[in-house]
């Protein structure tokens, strides 16, 4: 058996590990005294203890017990009949053993406090010889230098006023190990306090990247939103006045989770409201620009999903390119679907890239929407997918309201269908189509 392994662990194992197993500690520790005010007038005024007892039992006994500041451990006051056995015990060594990780600091100020100590703090250390495990074998003499040391450190003992002693150790490891903790968690605290406040600030600034104001378009009533299933997270929609009557739809995925992705979500919608001064009325050349400029200021493994939208307030036309991103949905007034499917591989991967455009007109009453896989991913307890078909569903029921309702009403039906933790970001755009009757000047 390693001795000082066990003894170092003397001092830690409060608690059991082994859950199954139960918990047994150390209630109290009797020390008897004559005069139990007097005993806690001591332990309270001059050693700091705190009181943890005081009440009269139905024999008329006191019940009296004080414990150290971190209160591990009970002292019982006792106070036991003249002539009684116990009544002997007072003013001996009562074998308890106080742990301290500054025994001088303890020494020095119990002392101006008026405790009566036996010697100052000594220095000891103590070794052992290993048992030889050869039978019938004598145990070896080894010599001291080479003899493992289990525990070393500072001690010292002193008395209450019944003359009942206590020592008062400091043990190396457990005094570096409770400097270690100390530190540990300091550090662990601090490390958790800036990055909940880095997280915060970042929280903030992705909230600015998204429309902070809604260009005005008199054929088109339009919202978005974006539900991150994190403090920040990788989707990404956008609403872009391009100039004459032309109005941008956007929205993207990029790829991973958290920070990362945040962080390439604000350099493509950096790139993108960048280009589109410069690429005017030209979807091909501003997504040419917006790749080339994502895959050079991207890691290798970076990429986004992206559908881009161009709507033309006068001829009610849209013009989309869609790279890689979930097929967009237009609902048509008679309820049937048209899906906008790809046009383009995703944006980040490749040098070279190019896109096609796809073209289609609005009617009133027409219902655009554009999202993201968190909404279609987002699964119940059974492990079944919203999917496209609900969302679709969904859509249809909803299609007399407003854009700002149907989005809400579609977010609710995913909520209700997935209430657990949410594991994606669920983002999402509604754009209908004005009628002549109801366009607003």
């Amino acid at each position: 058996m390693d001795n000082s392994r066990s003894f170092a662990r003397a001092d830690q194992s409060i608690v059991p590990l082994d859950p199954q197993t139960p918990h047994l500690g150390i209630h109290a520790v009797k020390v008897f005294v004559r005069d139990q005010d007097q005993s806690l007038r001591f332990y309270v005024d001059q050693l700091g203890f705190n009181v943890t007892f005081d009440a009269y039992l139905q024999t008329g006994d006191r019940w009296l017990a004080v414990s150290p500041p971190d209160g591990a451990s009970v002292l019982t006051l006792v106070a036991p009949a003249p002539g009684s056995k116990e009544y002997e015990l007072i003013g001996r060594n009562t074998g308890v053993v106080f742990v301290s990780e500054n025994v001088a600091a303890k020494y020095s100020a119990w002392r101006k406090r008026g405790v009566r100590f036996l010697f100052a703090p000594r220095l000891r250390r103590v070794s052992y010889e290993p048992q030889a495990r050869a039978e019938h074998s004598a145990v070896p003499s080894i010599p001291r230098q080479e003899r493992s040391p289990v525990w070393g450190g500072v001690f010292t003992r002193f008395a209450d006023p019944d003359g009942n002693s206590f020592d008062l150790v400091g043990f190396d490891e457990v005094t570096r190990e409770i400097e270690a903790q100390r530190r540990a968690v300091a550090e662990k605290l601090e490390s958790e306090r800036r990055a909940a406040q880095e997280l915060a600030i970042a929280k903030q600034v992705q909230a600015r990247l998204f429309p902070q104001t809604l260009p005005f378009i008199k054929t088109l009533e339009y919202a978005g939103i974006c539900i991150q299933a994190r403090q920040v997270g990788g989707d990404y929609y956008d609403f872009l006045d391009l100039g004459q009557d032309r109005f941008g739809l956007v929205i993207g995925d990029i790829s991973g989770k958290g920070i990362a992705a945040a962080l390439l979500m604000a350099n493509l919608q950096a790139n993108l409201r960048s280009q589109c001064a410069i690429a005017l009325d030209k979807p091909q050349r501003l997504l040419r620009s917006v790749n080339q400029l994502f895959y050079e200021n991207s890691i290798e493994s970076a990429y986004a999903t992206l559908f881009f939208a161009e709507y033309d307030d006068k001829l009610r036309r849209l013009r989309y390119v869609n790279c890689g991103h979930l097929s967009a949905l237009l609902l048509r007034t008679d309820n049937t679907i048209e899906k906008l499917d790809s046009t383009s591989t995703v944006l980040g991967l490749f040098r070279e890239w190019d896109c096609s455009i796809g073209e289609r007109l609005l009617f009133s009453g027409d219902t655009l929407v554009l999202y993201t896989d968190g909404i279609t991913e987002s699964f119940n307890d059974a492990g079944e997918d919203f999917g496209e078909h609900r969302l679709i569903e969904a859509l249809r029921r909803h299609r007399e309201l407003s854009p700002p309702v149907v989005m809400a009403s579609v977010v609710a039906e995913i909520q209700q269908f997935s209430p657990r933790e949410q594991h994606d970001d669920i983002t999402l755009i509604v754009a209908r189509c004005r009628g002549d009757n109801d366009r607003e000047s």
